[in-house]
């Protein structure tokens, strides 16, 4: 425009990145201030493994530092859990007695409801989430009854919210249904408001996909299927479109809380899940992907810690706000 003098820029200046994101890397409290993704040990859930026995605490040999472990023991690793800042544990229970319909499951004196009142009477504070499902306790491994080689649905759901019923009586916390069946989220829900326990949350297992990732855990667990495998109801790992489906339909039914799983190689499920609920998202980093930081780690081929820090960073960033995690100890001393 005529008579408008034109600002002089120095040509030192136009020749240097006036941008420089290093300035904010310079030194580690800088870095720390601008830190955009925090992990914090309560952000961690800590699976435990609880088997009939006195003072057993068998390694699982595929998921190094962890263990099998009896009631004592249990109690032990909750109360340590606890005094590392950890909220939350996540109850699987491994019976002695395993039958067609899983009967140990919802029975008053199994496996898992004992290990809720010993945990709750040792630590009160610590809230106890229960997996709900009938593999464990299932003498063919799968997550339902079982007809003529195939799960089925229906007659599958009044077993899963008896199981949910029984562990609210003991004094779980947290209800979380892990079976993928269709519609149990719904059952659980209406079965838990009938008997009193309408505050009682549930954490759904939405989003949980078929996966090889799930190798170690058969071991924990003692779950694998007798024939057979878990792709007629656990999701096919390509399929996003379909996640986002089976949470809103859990997210309808009543789920408190969703949960993807695996993690690691479903970020973008997360993140996707994260952009559409509200509910709080919890990731489960599965037993393949801790053991393979352990495995190179016991190799020398990482820096295990620093990875493994990485690792539930980059579930937190992907829009988690819980992570299920067998690293939740060592990670909690960390921080």
């Amino acid at each position: 425009m005529k008579g408008r003098r034109r600002r002089f820029i120095p040509a030192s200046v136009m020749a240097y990145p006036i941008h420089r994101p290093r300035r904010l890397r310079r030194n580690p409290a800088l870095r720390d201030m601008v830190r955009e993704t925090r992990l914090d040990p309560g952000d961690f859930i800590y699976p435990l493994f609880v088997v009939e026995g006195r003072d057993v605490r068998r390694p699982i040999t595929s998921m190094p530092g962890i263990f099998n472990l009896s009631l004592e023991h249990a109690v032990a690793e909750a109360r340590q859990a606890k005094a590392l800042g950890v909220p939350a544990v996540l109850l699987f229970g491994i019976p002695n007695h395993k039958d067609a319909h899983g009967t140990q499951a919802y029975a008053d004196d199994g496996i898992v409801q004992r290990a809720i009142r010993d945990i709750k009477a040792a630590e009160p504070d610590l809230q106890v989430v229960v997996d709900v499902c009938l593999c464990e306790y299932t003498d063919h491994g799968h997550c339902g009854i079982l007809e003529g080689g195939h799960v089925v649905n229906d007659a599958t759901l009044p077993l899963l919210a008896k199981m949910s019923v029984s562990c609210a009586k003991a004094g779980a916390d947290i209800i979380a249904p892990s079976d993928m069946m269709d519609g149990r989220v719904a059952a659980i829900r209406g079965a838990l408001d009938e008997t009193g326990y309408g505050d009682l949350p549930i954490m759904a297992y939405s989003a949980k996909f078929a996966s090889g990732y799930y190798g170690p855990f058969r071991e924990a667990a003692q779950n694998t299927p007798s024939s057979g495998d878990r792709r007629g109801y656990q999701m096919d790992p390509g399929n996003i479109r379909e996640a986002l489906k089976e949470v809103a339909l859990d997210v309808e039914e009543g789920a408190d809380m969703v949960m993807v799983k695996p993690a690691l190689a479903y970020l973008d499920v997360i993140r996707a899940v994260r952009e559409r609920w509200d509910l709080p998202v919890v990731s489960y980093n599965v037993s393949g992907e801790y053991s393979m930081l352990k495995a190179a780690g016991q190799n020398g081929w990482i820096d295990y810690e620093r990875v493994m820090l990485e690792t539930l960073t980059s579930m937190k960033r992907a829009g988690s706000d819980l992570i299920i995690t067998y690293h939740a100890l060592e990670a909690a001393k960390l921080l």
